[in-house]
């Protein structure tokens, strides 16, 4: 499944590990929720980067404070109308300053990206090998916003507030 990271199309870094299998020694992992929680205490000792895939229903008020611990959080989309994942992505990037990557997988579409983009995701598993180029240009449809979120740049409205101090400055 190819990987849209930061607007292009790149190489996934990240192994995905089944709960029974042994993580690999200095490559970053990326595990289960379920994984985390069983074996925590050995895990928070490990060297090497590691990655959690959050359950769709996950209370992400609880998970918060641990977010900083992971370079890679992964969210799921299941079906196209399950917007949990959005608001997983705000409260993470928003209210607990997380900053590694956030990954969108399952159902992620087109036309739903951009949205995306906006709740604070920055890497997405496109389904289609075909369509990640598309994907990529899609991100590129807008370059200012008038809502604020917490993972944008400046709004339209800040931008222009920002222009009219520097006319006044150098009046």
């Amino acid at each position: 499944m190819p990987l849209l990271k930061n607007g292009a199309v790149a190489e996934d870094q990240w192994v995905k590990v089944a709960d029974d299998a042994p993580l690999p020694q200095t490559q970053p992992a990326l595990m289960s929720h379920a994984r985390w929680q069983a074996e925590k205490d050995d895990l928070s000792r490990r060297n090497a980067p590691l990655g959690i895939v959050l359950p769709n229903d996950l209370d992400i008020l609880t998970f918060g404070p641990e977010a900083g611990r992971f370079g890679l959080i992964v969210l799921n989309f299941p079906k196209f109308s399950d917007g949990r994942a959005y608001s997983q992505a705000r409260l993470l990037r928003e209210r607990f300053g997380y900053r590694g990557e956030l990954r969108a997988v399952g159902d992620v579409l087109r036309d739903q990206l951009l949205l995306m983009h906006r709740a604070g995701f920055d890497a997405y598993e496109i389904a289609r090998p075909d369509a990640a180029e598309i994907f990529a240009k899609a991100l590129q449809t807008f370059s200012a916003y008038y809502q604020p979120t917490g993972s944008s740049p400046l709004t339209i409205l800040q931008r222009r507030l920002q222009q009219s101090r520097h006319q006044e400055a150098a009046e």
